[in-house]
């Protein structure tokens, strides 16, 4: 009989738990969310058996929660993720991500003549769907930027 081995991360006191992030999108996640000039301690796996990603990552983080700006950001990269909101050891909120209908100073516009890229004016993006893929329409330029071309807005920009 082979015996299995598993390594187990301790639990959270208070804090959030992101979870069903596609591998591939966890670096990109912990950049946006600014996790990596966080004191708080983080643990986070990637690669991760999942029955609906096939394969994801998940963030653990101590004392940090997040407000909508941020779920948001999360929302264009990492659309099934879900974070939980840990007290006292016990979920007391999940939330599922959603992209909203309008986009405000979350990503630049592709459009390098956009007046947003050169003037101090807040992004606003309408978004369009087709089928799974996710485009944003600049509200000023009329541009569309595909996901492709989407650069997200850090905390650190």
């Amino acid at each position: 009989m082979e015996s299995e081995k598993q390594l187990k991360v301790s639990a959270i006191k208070d804090g959030t738990v992101i979870d069903r992030i596609p591998s591939s999108q966890l670096f990109k996640v912990i950049e946006i969310l600014g996790l990596e000039y966080c004191e708080k301690q983080i643990t986070f796996g990637m690669n991760l058996e999942s029955k609906h990603l096939g394969s994801k990552a998940i963030i653990k983080i101590s004392g940090r929660f997040f407000e909508d700006d941020d779920i948001n950001r999360i929302a264009l990269i990492a659309p099934e993720a879900k974070f939980n909101v840990i007290k006292d050891y016990k979920v007391i909120e999940k939330r599922q991500v959603a992209v909203p209908e309008t986009i405000v100073g979350i990503a630049k516009c592709f459009n390098p003549n956009c007046v947003t890229n050169h003037q101090p004016i807040v992004t606003r993006f309408h978004t369009l769907r087709t089928g799974e893929n996710l485009a944003l329409v600049c509200h000023y330029c009329e541009k569309i930027t595909d996901a492709q071309h989407l650069q997200i807005i850090t905390k650190n920009n």
